[in-house]
Formats: structure tokens, sequence, C-alpha cells
């Protein structure tokens, strides 16, 4: 999701410098869209007023971050550190007490829209951190956003995510599971979700995924694997402040049984292929 994003700060008329781990994905960046690519961290850091991240996971940001060749190594004081992963809240105010003591700023701001939502610049961005902060990063991460909030103080982006994916992960349930019915009914499948898409059953996973799943197709979006890493990282907060979340629990397995079917790459819509298998 970088790379477009990345793309439209470039075409917003920003200086734009990339890193990748793998190098050759930041020089076709470099080919399609202009800036440079940098060899780590630091080195695209380096005289940056904004950096921007986008990885995989806790330990993945704080290497980013805090390792030998990470951001956090050449930033300048005064400069701003947005990281846009979905990671665990207690990470997120471990680095923003790392770049406080280094004279940096940290905001949390992770994002939902999948992979359309940053080809189309069409994300919601939920932040977490200080507002003079938030205030000075806002026109920038707006050029790919469709809406962004500051929602609170260090971590409240991240927990803000946690409610996104724990609402997600009921949705596409629920949509399966209504699908999966209406086939064993022998009803149109298509039929029914354009009369009760409608209706107040109605809702954005309905609206972009009943059509793929329908197909067989489930290469669109966002993936099991990575669903599952967001799901234990809110089970894990849930059982830290006393959130009760039965059915997020139950549909963490469900995308277990999935992935033991091969389909860790599947997107999250999959809860339907496992309804068939059964």
């Amino acid at each position: 999701m970088g790379f477009p994003m990345a793309g439209h700060l470039a075409a917003a008329g920003h200086e734009v410098t990339v890193y990748n781990r793998t190098r050759a994905k930041a020089d076709a960046w470099v080919a399609k869209h202009g800036g440079r690519a940098a060899d780590t961290p630091a080195a695209a850091a380096q005289g940056a007023d904004i950096v921007l991240a986008c990885v995989g996971n806790d330990d993945d940001l704080r290497a980013v971050c805090t390792g030998p060749d990470g951001a956090f190594t050449t930033m300048a004081k005064g400069a701003i550190f947005v990281d846009h992963t979905t990671v665990s809240a207690k990470v997120t105010r471990e680095l923003y007490a790392a770049a406080k003591d280094k004279g940096l700023s940290f905001v949390d701001a992770p994002i939902s829209g999948g992979q359309a939502g940053a080809e189309n610049a069409q994300l919601s961005i939920m932040c977490g951190g200080d507002q003079a902060d938030y205030d000075t990063i806002s026109a920038v991460i707006a050029v790919y956003a469709k809406l962004a909030r500051r929602i609170g103080d260090s971590g409240a982006g991240q927990m803000t995510k946690m409610c996104n994916q724990i609402a997600i992960a009921g949705l596409v349930q629920g949509l399966s599971e209504a699908m999966h019915f209406a086939d064993k009914a022998g009803l149109d499948g298509h039929a029914v979700i354009e009369v009760i898409s409608q209706g107040a059953a109605g809702s954005w996973q309905m609206n972009n995924r009943y059509k793929t799943m329908l197909d067989d197709h489930f290469t669109h979006g966002f993936a099991v694997d990575w669903m599952r890493k967001d799901l234990g990282i809110c089970l894990d907060t849930a059982d830290e402040n006393g959130a009760s979340l039965p059915v997020t629990a139950l549909v963490d397995q469900f995308y277990k049984d999935v992935q033991k079917m091969g389909g860790g790459r599947w997107d999250t819509s999959a809860l339907f292929k496992r309804l068939q298998a059964l």
C-alpha cells in the first residue's frame, strides 16, 4: 500500500525518498514516480521533515525506527515520524517515548481502505499523538486520504484501528453466512444481495466483496494472514483492558481454518469459501 501512497505524495509535488527491504520495489517506484531510493531507513529519513512508514508488524516497525540503520538515528530534531502500520498500542507508545527522548515526534496513523483505497487516495486514517504534530502532518496525509482524524493521545489511532478490524471480522462472517444460507435455500445470490444491500443490512463489505465471493475469487484486498495478526492484537489488548470480544475470537478461529485450507494469502472474504467447504 505504501507504493501508491508515496506516489500520491510525489504527484502532489512533495520531494520523496523511498526505502523498501526489497530494493527492486523501491527502484520500480522511482522509475514510475521519480524521486530517489535509499538503501536504509536511516538514509531515507535524513533531512526529511516528515518520515512515513507502512510495514508489517511490531518488530518490523521497531527495526525501521530504532534499529542500527533506523530512521531515528538520522532524523533531525523537530522531524515527525508517521506510522501507518497496524501494530500494538504498546509498541506505539514505546516508540513515541523513544522519539521524544531524541527531540522527535511520533504519530500513530493506521489506515483503512485496502489496496484500492491507497491507489485511489480514499483511505481513512485514524491518528494518535500530540495535537500540534497532527496539525503539521494533516495536509500531507490528506493527499491520499478521504478522511483523517486525530482520536487522542499516543496509541489512540491503533486502538481505533482495532475497533475497525473487530467490526470488519463480524461483518464479513455475517455476509458469508447470509450468502451461504441463500445458496442452500436455492436462491440467486446476486439477486438477494441486490435487494438486501439497499436496506439495513448494507455495508462496504457487501457492496465491494459479494460479487468476487460468489465468483470464487479471493485475491481482492487484505490477506487472511494479516487479518489474523491484527485480530491477535485486538484479542491481546482486550485481555489487558477487560473488553469482551466473543465474536472476534470466534471469527479469528474461522480465519485459522482458512489458513489450514491454504488460504493465508486469500483476502478476508475467504470466510465464505470456508463455509462452502464444510
